[in-house]
Order: C-alpha cells, then structure tokens, then sequence
C-alpha cells in the first residue's frame, strides 16, 4: 500500500513538475526577448538620424558604449547596406558587411521587422540571446542595432527556481510518505492481528480470538464477526468431541461385557458350530472396540504449544519393527528407502501415522509395501506405497472422511484409518495427499514442516 501511495505521489510530482519547469523556462525566455527588443528600440530611438553621420562617429560610439553597459552585453550598429558603424566590443572592423548568412537578424531588421531569437554562438562557445531592431527616422530606414546578450543569467534563474521545486516536492513526498506509514499502519495492524488470529484457528488452536481491535468501523465490525464465529466454531467442535467422547465411554462397559461373556462361552462350547459362530462374534466386538478406540483419539483435545521434533527416518525404523510380524502372516514383504529428515511434530503422533498407513496398505493390498522418507519442495515427507488395486479417482477426495469405505475396501475396516492420519498430519501444519493411478498401486503421502 506504502509503495503504490509512493508511486502515485511520483508520478504526481512529475506530471506537474515537467510542464511547470518547462513553462517557467518559456515564459523566462519570452520576459528576456521582450526586455531585449524594449532595450534594442530604446536605443535606436536614442541614437536618431543625426548620430548615423560620418561627422558623429565619435558621438555614436559613446552611445554605444553605454548602451552596452546598460544591457550587459554587445552592442553593433549597421546603415542601410548592412556596413558596420559601430561595435561597443571593437571586434570589427568599421565598414566591414556585418549583414552576413551566419546573422540573420540583421537582414530581418533591415527589412523593417524586429527579431529576438536564442542561438549558439560559435565564437563564444555558448548560447546567446541576439536582439536587432531597424533604426528609423520617421518612415525612413536608417540601419539597424543589433544587441547580443547571455541567457546564463536567466538559466541560472529557473535552475534555482526549479531546485526549489524538486525540494518542495521532495518535501512534500516525504510528508506523504509520513501519512502514508501513519494510514498503513493504522490499516494493517487491526488486519495483521486478524489474520494472526485465523491463521492460529486454522491450524486447531479454537481459543483464538482478535479481541478488541481498534480501526475503522468496517474492520472493528469484521474483528467482532470473527470472534463470534470463533466462539460458535469452538462450541460446535467442543460439542462434538464431548459427544463422541461420552457415547465412546458409554459403550465401553456394554461392549466390555459382551466381550467377556463372548469369552466364557467359547471356553464352555464343544460344538464346532456354535464355536464359528462365537468367534465371529468375538471378533465383531473387537471391531466395534477398535473402532470406540479410534473415535476417542479423534475426539482427543489437541494439545497447544511450541512442536516438537521428531526423526522420520526413526520413525519409520520403528513401525517397521511394529508391523514387521503382521506383514509376514499375510505374506507381505516391508521395505524402506529415502533419507528421513527432522521433522515438526512429536514421535506419537508420526508413530500412529505411520501405523494407520501401514495398516490400510497391508489389509488393502498384501505383497510388497514401501515406506519412502526424505525432503521434497521444502517439507519432510514419509510415503506409503502399495502394488494393490489402487483407489478409482472418483473416491480419492472422499476417503479421508470419517467412517467413509471405497467400494474397494476389505470387510472388517473402521474408516477412520486416513481421516485420522490426516488431522494428526493437519495438526502439525502438514498435508495428506493420495496418488493412485489408473494402472494399480496407491501412493499415500504426509508432508510436514522441517524443524527449526
């Protein structure tokens, strides 16, 4: 915002200091051609018929001379034929043609028209302004004057007046620049404290408010709607997580018993029959257990504070360990690659990534699994990759949501397995992403930020 204020302050200094400077030396340039042909005609007055006579040199070379002092400059007199009669400089010679191609003004003169213009001046090396009038005795042309004169005086005028332009803008566009720091400021704070705060919701953190911010009545207006949409979030969630959390505690003890008398009747039974059909059963409430288990995780409060770090690479060494034995019963083969790297976040919450990842790959496509670890596009990853049937594209958004099942999915899953892996990778200020391609084989990935 401070630098387009400070754009447009420039270009309005430029837009109107370039004309103004160049209008100014135009107008400084036309007062010196009037004040020149006003000198020039004053002294072809004074001079007169009588002083043009050989008999009045003297007389006229005396005119001349204070004439030139007058106009701080070259005074020549011409007669009719363009002969000089007199040089206040003594630089030529007296009778000599002066009316030459390279001194226009003279001729322009002896026709009857005076003319004032600015050119260089070969001889000295500068420009200069050249003044010649006609000399009349009443309808009679005389001769003519010719007054040559420097423009320094006057350049150096609108150079000084246009440095205390350039200062009076600088000074201006510093003063903008003052109250353009003061508006930003005065904008950006109230929005930079606003968007520190969504950003903390964002990542979990649903204690954080804007609180009272002081600005204009729009934004304070938008700090309100904020809060109160924060504190109808942190109710809903809050809500939400008592009861999955209550309902999950409330089937323990039901499931906790079927379990138990589950297994004092497989313990009494002989029929084989009824021994199938009791630890189908039993199973089933391991199932419904697991997934109690899983629901009471995701309905976890998430803690706040600093992250801390965690070692992918010795993550990854430890869920091979952990699932090592499973992989073999199913005739799975594990196998890791890649570099690892540090990681924000703490080794449980890795670790039950990890575990629900191998998980899924392992029930959904037994044979060979990968675990690849390393650094990509400024992040800390850990991958899971499968040779199974793969996800059809259709279902790859839907299968991070809770409870959700691929038509592809084995029986006995929960769900929760990706949605979980996910919020504990969102925890972190990480992503989940899935890549399964037409051909088979699926491509689970978690990126975190590196520590430090």
């Amino acid at each position: 915002m401070v630098l387009a204020f400070t754009y447009v302050l420039l270009v309005l200094l430029i837009a109107l200091g370039i004309p103004l400077t160049v209008n100014l030396q135009r107008r400084a340039t036309a007062e010196l051609e009037t004040r020149a042909l006003i000198q020039a005609q004053g002294i072809a007055a004074a001079i007169g018929a009588e002083n043009l006579s050989p008999r009045r040199q003297g007389d006229l070379l005396d005119i001349v001379d204070q004439a030139a002092i007058q106009v701080d400059g070259r005074v020549v007199v011409v007669d009719v034929r363009g002969r000089l009669m007199a040089d206040s400089d003594r630089a030529a010679t007296i009778g000599e043609r002066f009316d030459t191609p390279g001194r226009p003004e003279i001729r322009s003169a002896l026709e009857g028209t005076p003319e004032s213009v600015i050119r260089f001046s070969a001889d000295e090396g500068r420009d200069i302004m050249v003044t010649a009038v006609p000399i009349r005795d009443e309808s009679r042309l005389l001769g003519a004057i010719r007054i040559t004169s420097s423009v320094q005086q006057v350049r150096d005028n609108v150079r000084r007046v246009t440095f205390g332009l350039i200062a009076i803008g600088g000074a201006g566009l510093a003063a903008g620049l003052l109250i353009a720091f003061g508006l930003a400021g005065s904008l950006s704070r109230p929005l930079t404290r606003l968007a520190a705060a969504a950003r903390r919701l964002g990542t979990g953190d649903l204690s954080a408010r804007a609180g009272e911010v002081k600005g204009a009545s729009e934004i304070e207006q938008l700090a309100h709607s904020f809060d109160e949409m924060a504190d109808r979030l942190e109710r809903t969630v809050q809500a939400q997580r008592e009861f999955v959390a209550n309902a999950s505690h409330q089937l323990r003890t039901p499931l906790t018993g079927m379990k138990l008398r589950l297994e004092a009747a497989l313990a009494d039974a002989s029929d084989a029959e009824l021994r199938r059909d009791l630890e189908a059963a039993d199973h089933e409430v391991d199932r419904l257990a697991e997934i109690v288990d899983r629901l009471l995780l995701m309905a976890k409060e998430i803690e706040e504070g600093q992250p801390t770090h965690v070692d992918v690479a010795d993550a990854v060494a430890r869920a091979l360990g952990r699932w090592d034995e499973r992989a073999r019963l199913v005739e799975t083969s594990l196998r890791s690659s890649g570099t690892g790297g540090e990681a924000q976040g703490n080794p449980a919450d890795v670790d039950q990534i990890l575990d629900n990842l191998l998980d899924n790959a392992i029930a959904y496509a037994p044979g060979e699994v990968t675990i690849e670890s390393g650094r990509a596009d400024g992040r800390v990853f850990v991958a899971v990759q499968d040779r199974g049937p793969g996800i059809p594209a259709d279902e790859i958004e839907r299968v991070t949501e809770r409870f959700y099942r691929g038509r592809r999915a084995p029986t006995g899953g929960s769900g929760l397995g990706l949605a979980i892996a996910r919020q504990l990778a969102e925890k972190w200020g990480g992503e989940l992403r899935i890549d399964s391609p037409e051909g088979g084989g699926t491509r689970v990935e978690v990126r975190l930020r590196p520590a430090g």
